[in-house]
Order: structure tokens, then sequence, then C-alpha cells
């Protein structure tokens, strides 16, 4: 089996684009290196250490080094490849990178969010190669290490029906880690693909209340235990849980606690 060396900079990471024509066959071969095989437009057949997937628009497969691999393009099929040695990171994260989910090559069809954060974060990568300022090295390895995060999330979920009861625990998941950002039922409905009125339908169907209630109640818990344990300045808690204004906090924070944050801190930094 036909070894292929792809060159990489000296910080490690290379992100480029491989085209192939309806019936292009790409032998199988493999390299020394990880690749993450994202498809962005067509249709193709890949073939994983003897084991056959079907790939299309936002599904992808992972590489580890020495795993034998070929491509068959079923029409136009675009993919980007992203090479990287995972020995760049040093020791940063060498226990997670070291994990069985990067010794075995997979193939994954990832959720409709995950697929939105990795279209964005490659985005951004494509963005830093061309800008080639002395930051991009840096730039490229941390934009790296949020698609392995994402990777590692995902997991074996990637394979799992897409039902409202997941679709409503994805949405709860994605406000429970994002929660710091200006979030809207908008936003999280264009990443499911899905209108915002039926966000909030099958949202409230589980939870029994709205995804920004939820969003609310999130805030609104880690404010009252930053209040608490903390000395910070109310207007330093209100930027670090994603409100915009201290007005727009204080409001959320009276209508859920019936007093404001001042009286909330008061109170129980005096019983503490």
């Amino acid at each position: 089996m036909k070894v292929r060396e792809i060159l990489l900079p000296n910080y490690g990471i290379h992100l480029y684009e491989s085209k192939h024509n309806e019936g292009n066959v790409v032998n199988e071969h493999h390299h020394h290196i990880h690749q993450i095989l994202y498809a962005i437009e067509g249709q193709g057949e890949i073939l994983l250490d003897g084991k056959k997937y079907n790939i299309t628009q936002d599904q992808f497969a992972l590489i580890v080094p020495n795993s034998s691999h070929s491509i068959f393009s079923h029409s136009r099929l675009t993919l980007l490849v992203l090479a990287f040695d995972i020995h760049s990171f040093g020791t940063f994260g060498e226990h997670e990178l070291n994990d069985e989910l990067f010794n075995v090559s997979q193939f994954f069809n990832p959720n409709p969010i995950s697929s939105s954060e990795l279209r964005q974060t490659l985005r951004k990568m494509l963005y830093e190669q061309t800008s080639e300022d002395s930051f991009s090295g840096w730039a490229l390895k941390i934009h790296l290490l949020q698609i392995l995060l994402i990777i590692i999330r995902s997991g074996e979920k990637s394979h799992i029906q897409d039902t409202n009861s997941l679709r409503s625990e994805r949405i709860k998941n994605y406000i429970d880690t994002y929660y710091y950002e200006p979030l809207t039922t908008n936003e999280i409905a264009a990443k499911l693909g899905i209108s915002s009125r039926y966000v909030n339908t099958i949202f409230k169907e589980y939870y029994h209340k709205t995804p920004t209630q939820y969003l609310t109640e999130v805030r609104i818990e880690i404010a009252k235990k930053l209040l608490t344990n903390t000395n910070k300045d109310i207007v330093t808690i209100c930027f670090e849980i994603g409100y915009e204004t201290l007005s727009t906090f204080y409001r959320a924070f009276k209508n859920t606690m019936n007093i404001s944050p001042n009286q909330y801190r008061r109170l129980n930094q005096d019983h503490e």
C-alpha cells in the first residue's frame, strides 16, 4: 500500500481543498499523520480500513496515521482536507489527544449544530492560512483544538437518529455550554436547520419552558453563585454571563429573584 507524503508547515497544520470529478478514484493509500476529510459538496464513497461509507455534504472522516483509505466520487465531490501532526501540540492535552478516539479511523455524520460549528471553524482556519501574519500558526492550532473538541463531544452520538427529544437535548446542551454568548432562538434554529417556532415548540414540549426562559435560568443561577462566592463587580458578572447591558441583567435578575443583584449579594454574603 502506497504512502503519500503531505508536507506540513513548521506549526504542523495544513488545510486544503481536494476536488474529485464524477467517477474519480483515489486509490488506497495511507499517511504518517492525521487527516480530517470534510465534505462540502457532492457525494461519494470512502473506504476506511476496509469499511465502506457513503459521504455527502457536512459528513467527515477522521483518518489516523497509517490507516488505509480510498475515495470514489459518485458526482462532483469537494472535500476540505485538514492534515495535522498531533505531536505539534507538545504536552498540551497529551492524555486527551492520545485517547482511543484519535487512534482509530472513524466516519462521522454530525448533528446540525456540530456541523455549523465545524463549518465556521474551518472557514476561520482558511482565513488564518491566507492572512500569514505572525500569529496565524497559533490561531490555526486553537481552531484545530476546537474541531477536535467537537469530535470528542459528538462521539458515538453522531449516528443516532435526530428525533425531537434529541433536538431538545441538543438545544439544552448548547445553551448550557454557550450561555455567555448573545444567544437567540433564531440563532439556535439556524444551527439546527429548523424554524424558530419549531425550536420553541419542541423545547417547551420536553422542558415546559422556552429556550429563552431556560437561558435566563442558567444565567441567573451562575450569577447567584458569582454574587455569593466572589467579589467580582456586578458589571463584570453581567458581562461574564452574557448580558449586553447592566439594565437587562438587573431586570432579568429581579424578575427571577424578586430582589436586585446588590440585595442578593448583601443577604447571602452576610449569611455566609
